[in-house]
């Protein structure tokens, strides 16, 4: 122990102006170290509120609640679609007219073939013959597109002009 302190003992003066120094400059690092940190508190404290004084928190929780929100109306919207997919296919979406003259003492084509048929090709052909002494309608139903009572040329040419309107017939559904 002595040979330190004969060391240490003729540079004592320099060694305690260094330590002086370096608690100086330590001191100022901690000065401009909570200068930052309190910088960033205060940036912290700004990201974490809103402009309307709720946390960033409550915002996100409340935009997930509302992201929830919309799952579950898009879900809705989706079952809703289906069901109204499901009930269209039965609507009628192809439509053929033909207008014709059966008989040659009346004129201006006022007889008429008419088919009605859903997304499947299902559905009736309505005739209508026009003549002086009265007008006969008649119906025939239709199963993919397909009638199986004997059709005349112009309620084939109706059922034809109906199919041709729409899409072809799915073999689902």
């Amino acid at each position: 122990m002595d040979d330190l302190n004969r060391l240490v003992t003729p540079s004592l003066g320099a060694i305690v102006v260094v330590l002086a120094f370096a608690v100086i400059v330590l001191l100022g690092a901690v000065v401009v170290l909570a200068r930052r940190t309190a910088g960033l508190d205060r940036r912290l404290a700004s990201l974490t509120r809103s402009g309307d004084g709720t946390s960033l928190e409550s915002t996100l929780r409340a935009h997930l609640d509302k992201v929830d929100g919309l799952a579950r109306g898009v879900d809705e919207l989706a079952t809703r679609s289906a069901m109204l997919e499901r009930v269209q296919r039965r609507a009628i979406q192809r439509v053929g007219l033909v207008r014709f003259n059966p008989f040659d003492d009346t004129g201006g084509n006022q007889s008429f073939a008419l088919a009605l048929l859903d997304h499947q090709g299902d559905g009736v052909v309505i005739s209508s013959l026009h003549a002086r002494a009265g007008t006969r309608v008649y119906g025939k139903s239709v199963a993919n597109g397909r009638s199986e009572a004997a059709l005349s040329d112009e309620e084939a040419e109706a059922l034809r002009v109906a199919l041709a309107s729409g899409p072809e017939p799915s073999k689902s559904g």
